[in-house]
């Protein structure tokens, strides 16, 4: 394929509004990209509107290399904020602009455009290459969940997820653990506060609380301090009635050292011990439940693709970690040994922003280094 060729499938996946939950156009038009170029294709549409996506090549019984990536996208937020329309998928010099420029249609295109010319190429393939696209993983992961309540992931040896890391190898990424907190009060006129029960002062016990849970966790020797916050807070109809309700969410990293499990542990306990030594009502609910993610930096596989982003990024591709979460957050709960990198064109500090972008530069040595990585790990 030639550069506009490439540059095209990038814009018109940007073009495609696939924000939260309306994945199934993507799914469609990768579908029929990729059946154009004669390979095996096979799209899980379920909802109303979204939609997981497998191809494969090869015919090996050698290893399987995954290449992996989500055709979501966050909102867009305030269009007038917009200098670049977010579905316009316009090229300014090296840039290309649009909502999920960077996260993460360019790594989807990528990886898409390498199995083509792989596939073109036929070099020897002593397994077999899968690409995997999932749908909903900015908001719950849906998608990733499906395929693992599948046996879709079962023979994969190796994955890289094509988040945008800039050339970046990422071995490694935290977890992300999102809980709600309810408090239940009893509501009365606030001109009489001492016959009701504040639903509010309960979630400020926990708030209190919860600065020191975590106070003396350990430092995670790869990922390093363990990260938590409390995000949102909401309670209270009108000013003069004492509240009988109110919650707040949270938002924890959990590492390698201290476990989603751990985390869950140590919250139910401070939420047993304010409901029994004050009196509370409150609740714990666990929202979302993402595993840390860690590939040791001295196996193969790591080697592997360091040496192929090096061909093609040059010092820009170094080792390094994250504390966000993706896709194998949910995968390492099924495959917890199954190595995993993070690599994908440009930044993350470009993500979710107004005027995304990604460079059309890095978008091509991304093609050229998964690529790389394909013909290093079949050697």
């Amino acid at each position: 394929m030639n550069k506009d060729e490439k540059i095209k499938i990038l814009r018109d996946l940007i073009k495609i509004n696939s924000v939260n939950g309306n994945e199934a156009k993507v799914t469609d038009y990768l579908v029929s990209v990729l059946k154009e170029k004669k390979i095996k294709v096979q799209a899980d549409y379920f909802d109303e509107d979204s939609a997981n996506l497998v191809a494969e090549i090869g015919a090996g019984n050698g290893p399987v290399l995954c290449f992996e990536g989500h055709q979501d996208t966050v909102a867009i937020g305030d269009a007038k904020q917009w200098k670049y329309n977010p579905f316009g998928a316009e090229v300014i010099g090296d840039n290309l602009y649009g909502r999920g420029a960077a996260d993460m249609k360019s790594g989807l295109a990528a990886a898409v455009i390498a199995m083509i010319e792989l596939n073109e190429e036929r070099g020897k393939i002593s397994g077999k290459i899968k690409f995997v696209a999932t749908a909903g993983e900015e908001f719950g992961a849906k998608g990733a969940y499906r395929l693992v309540e599948s046996d879709v992931l079962d023979d994969v040896s190796a994955m890289v997820v094509g988040e945008p890391t800039a050339g970046e190898i990422i071995h490694a990424h935290s977890g992300s653990l999102n809980y709600r907190i309810k408090s239940f009060g009893k509501s009365v006129h606030s001109s009489t506060p001492e016959r009701g029960i504040n639903a509010i002062i309960g979630l400020n016990y926990f708030i209190n609380a919860e600065q020191k849970i975590f106070e003396n966790s350990p430092v995670d020797p790869i990922l390093g301090e363990f990260k938590h916050s409390i995000t949102t807070i909401n309670g209270g109809s009108q000013v003069n009635i004492i509240p009988d309700y109110a919650e707040l969410y949270g938002n924890i990293r959990p590492t390698m050292t201290l476990s989603n499990q751990k985390v869950k542990e140590m919250l139910a306990k401070t939420i047993k011990e304010l409901n029994t030594e004050r009196k509370l009502k409150l609740e714990l609910e666990i929202v979302h439940d993402f595993f840390p993610m860690s590939t040791p930096v001295e196996s193969g596989f790591v080697s592997q693709v360091a040496r192929a982003a090096r061909e093609h990024f040059g010092p820009k591709a170094q080792l390094g970690i994250i504390n966000g979460a993706t896709d194998a957050s949910v995968y390492v709960q099924k495959y917890p040994t199954l190595p995993v990198v993070v690599l994908g064109p440009d930044t993350w500090e470009v993500a979710h922003q107004t005027d995304e972008a990604t460079s059309i530069t890095s978008y091509m040595n991304t093609i050229a280094t998964y690529k790389k990585i394909a013909k290093l790990f079949f050697e």
